[in-house]
């Protein structure tokens, strides 16, 4: 039986939406605020904005984050800006047109009333940031800066060097620490969310693993909020770091919480490529490079010359001549799919998978010091890590999974089909559709949990009132520690013969081969006979040594792992029923005559929710049709 997904999307005007909703919204009276308690579990930009806020509004939060300080989260990864529609520039950029922008860039498969919210409320974010003290870039006189990112043809990208998401991060982290300060905000360190709790078909507290003593704690709160980020490292080799992982919304899944469209996720243009087998992660080369560096490869194919031995006439600056609307600056993954075209063809960088990204002419035009001043920090960690200077050679580039726009379905309010678990930032599936546009990561982040959580918690906390509290002695927390442990307790008996990381790096090939940057349906039915058998032989012969009674790294890994495969089950069986290509999600069966994404709105216009029926049954799919009533339906062009 399918569900009934309402997505309480607000009748009216889309302009109007968010505005009459705030005020349709019930409110709790400052007075009663501190009668709730909130959980916010991961202290990233969405979670640190929504700890402050709820903390400032006088809400008691309890803040859970697996590192030792919440300015570690991933967030501070993200580097080259945040977009806002402040139209500084003067040259036609609106709330409008960031609107449709993000729709396009998401090929149309995001939902509507969401993306023209985040829009509508990206300038306040902006003057949020500012007014918090992140030290955004400013032009001379005094006015912040602005620069342009893929899939737009203006310039509002706001950004502080190489290091905005690591900027933005202080600012929300110190509103944060000052609600702490003040006693409203808990800091719950080195914790790690394994389960979450449901009383009466409602959350109200989650279950974790003290990761330096081993300890599992209950915790009850009138509400959740889950903030935990992207799954990108399904694939082992990401650009995120290695405590990154899909544990925390997996567990609500199988609480209850349906996952939504697992198989978009973001193949990033713009990383340094593989270079070892040992290697544990990958490094992301800002998408703000694109702005002043050009991509280009050989026209020969098999050219080992080294790229300033290649004269002019025999490169090939491949987007800006496919696409010389937008160029270097073509949405991710046009970008990324382009690349790897070339590569295919044999025509990679000394016949290997990389493609240049040449400074030359912008250094030749601005000057070394204009851009030493715009990408400085940038450019010293790609000669730490590859030896070679990018003033002095083309950077060495190629696609690598990124960001994930799959993530626990939310309606409007931002809440999962769990009543009181609200999910925020990358964690949710709600804004980006099928390919996220560069910078609106951070945008999304911050929107949620300052500008709109604030006001849904407010509201269903109000509908549901304060009379039925309920405490750690409930059965019902008893039973989900008792879930926890009895997993962990089961990865230690194991003692087999293989490490958790040689799992997860066969578990992450089998990934990017099948459902990477490419998908067909031979692939991923191969993918979803090798899973199954891989997971089979992890659960027989993973060993995991130490104990679960104190500091154990790979049990944390192993946990984390044994997640990864089931999602990689799910993600490659949505993109098996996804018959068509649309942004991140691209079957090589359907595509244009000259590589492009096929749609098929007429089947797949829709969001693909998976409900969890058990171990060995498999998930159920559930769809929200998406209607378009401001844009209408097309071809995505770049052209």
């Amino acid at each position: 039986m399918s569900l009934n997904l309402d997505s309480k999307i607000p009748s009216g005007p889309i302009e109007d939406k968010w505005t009459k909703h705030k005020f349709d919204m019930k409110l709790v009276n400052p007075a009663n605020r501190r009668k709730f308690t909130a959980i916010v579990v991961g202290t990233g930009l969405a979670g640190s904005s929504a700890a402050s806020s709820l903390g400032e509004m006088g809400y008691n939060v309890k803040a859970f984050f697996v590192h030792e300080s919440p300015r570690r989260a991933h967030s501070v990864a993200a580097q080259g800006g945040i977009n806002g529609a402040k139209n500084y520039k003067n040259d036609g950029d609106s709330t409008y047109r960031l609107f449709y922008d993000t729709v396009k860039g998401g090929d149309f498969r995001a939902r509507e009333a969401n993306v023209y919210r985040l829009a509508e409320v990206s300038g306040n974010i902006i003057d949020q940031a500012v007014a918090s003290g992140v030290p955004l870039a400013r032009e001379y006189g005094g006015l912040l800066s602005n620069r342009s990112f893929g899939g737009a043809q203006v310039s509002r990208t706001f950004y502080a060097r190489g290091q905005t998401g690591q900027q933005l991060l202080i600012g929300a982290y110190q509103g944060m620490m000052r609600q702490a300060e003040k006693g409203q905000v808990k800091l719950f360190p080195r914790r790690e969310m394994l389960d979450v709790v449901i009383v009466n078909n409602r959350a109200r507290g989650i279950i974790v693993r003290n990761l330096i003593t081993g300890e599992l704690e209950k915790h009850e709160a009138d509400v959740v909020i889950m903030a935990t980020g992207g799954y990108a490292n399904v694939f082992f080799l990401s650009t995120n770091a290695m405590a990154c992982a899909v544990t925390a919304g997996w567990k609500a899944h199988k609480q209850g919480a349906l996952f939504a469209n697992p198989c978009y996720t973001q193949i990033h243009p713009t990383c340094i490529p593989v270079h070892g087998e040992m290697q544990s992660k990958l490094t992301l080369m800002s998408e703000s490079l694109r702005n002043d560096g050009r991509i280009w490869v050989s026209k020969i194919q098999g050219d080992t010359r080294k790229a300033n031995d290649i004269p002019e006439s025999d490169r090939d600056y491949y987007l800006e001549r496919i696409y010389p609307s937008f160029g270097n600056l073509a949405p991710r993954d046009v970008s990324s799919r382009q690349a790897k075209y070339r590569v295919d063809e044999g025509r990679g960088v000394g016949g290997k998978e990389a493609v240049y990204l040449d400074f030359k002419e912008s250094i030749s035009r601005l000057g070394q010091s204009a851009i030493s001043e715009r990408y400085g920090n940038l450019f010293e960690m790609y000669e730490k890590i590859t030896g070679e200077n990018p003033y002095q050679v083309p950077m060495r580039i190629y696609p690598a999974p990124h960001y994930t726009m799959g993530g626990l379905w939310v309606d409007y309010n931002l809440m999962s089909t769990i009543p009181g678990l609200f999910v925020a930032g990358e964690a949710n599936f709600s804004d980006h559709g099928a390919n996220r546009l560069g910078a609106s990561a951070l945008m999304q982040g911050l929107a949620d949990g300052y500008f709109v959580l604030p006001y849904t918690i407010g509201n269903f906390l109000a509908s549901v009132g304060n009379t039925e509290k309920v405490s750690t002695d409930h059965p019902a927390f008893a039973e989900a520690k008792n879930r926890v442990d009895a997993e962990l307790s089961q990865l230690l008996k194991i003692k087999g013969s293989r490490s958790v990381d040689s799992f997860h790096k066969q578990l992450g090939r089998i990934m990017w081969d099948n459902c990477g940057m490419a998908r067909n349906e031979q692939g991923l039915k191969k993918a979803l006979e090798q899973i199954p058998q891989l997971k089979q032989e992890f659960w027989n012969d993973v060993y995991v040594p130490g104990d679960n009674k104190s500091l154990n790294p790979e049990l944390e890994k192993a946990v984390r792992v044994a997640d990864f495969f089931e999602l990689g089950e799910l993600m490659c069986r949505d993109a098996l029923e996804r018959n068509e290509s649309c942004g991140g999600h691209f079957r090589e069966e359907y595509q244009t005559a000259d590589g492009e994404a096929l749609r098929d709105d007429q089947a797949f216009c829709n969001v693909a929710a998976w409900e969890y029926k058990g171990a060995s049954v498999a998930p159920q799919k559930h769809t929200e049709e998406l209607v378009f009533e401001k844009v209408k339906l097309a071809t995505r062009s770049y052209k």
